[in-house]
């Protein structure tokens, strides 16, 4: 299974970094997995005004023509506990998805026309984290759930 995660936006902020990279070397062990930092600026030099939705088209299409599945990181979204997020990825693999886009958006979240391309819209928790936490909590919560798939120790069942 390959699976991309799309974020709006970068981060630098040390700590998140060194987070993503620890859930990252240990996920190349279960799938093929890659980050992809989309544009957060409308017009070259600008960034998107207080309070206006990504609108991605173009870097977007590229990404989602290449997907079986999109899921996109949203607070009105499905919420799983991490047993049955990892039941779900379960499902998708044995259907045969082999390539699963996640997309993750800037601080004022999606335009209607991404949201509308998303098979399953997914909700962290009931909280509201920021999208720069988000990047770490969800990396850290996919680990957690090819751990439960595979029947290793790291979930505390």
């Amino acid at each position: 299974m390959k699976i991309t995660f799309a974020l709006v936006g970068k981060t630098t902020d040390n700590y998140i970094k060194t987070g993503e990279k620890i859930f990252l070397d240990r996920l190349k062990h279960y799938v093929d997995i890659n980050i992809v930092e989309l544009s957060d600026r409308g017009k070259p030099g600008s960034a998107l005004p207080r309070g206006k939705k990504a609108f991605l088209p173009k870097q977007l299409k590229k990404l989602a023509g290449k997907a079986d599945y999109i899921v996109l990181l949203d607070e009105r979204g499905k919420q799983f506990r991490s047993v049955e997020f990892a039941a779900e990825l379960q499902k998708l693999m044995n259907r045969g998805v082999s390539n699963i886009l996640f997309l993750s958006g800037g601080p004022y979240g999606f335009d209607e026309d991404i949201a509308g391309m998303a098979d399953l819209k997914l909700s962290l928790s009931q909280m509201t984290f920021s999208h720069q936490m988000v990047r770490l909590f969800f990396l850290e919560q996919l680990y957690r759930a090819f751990t439960i798939i595979r029947g290793e120790s790291y979930h505390n069942r």
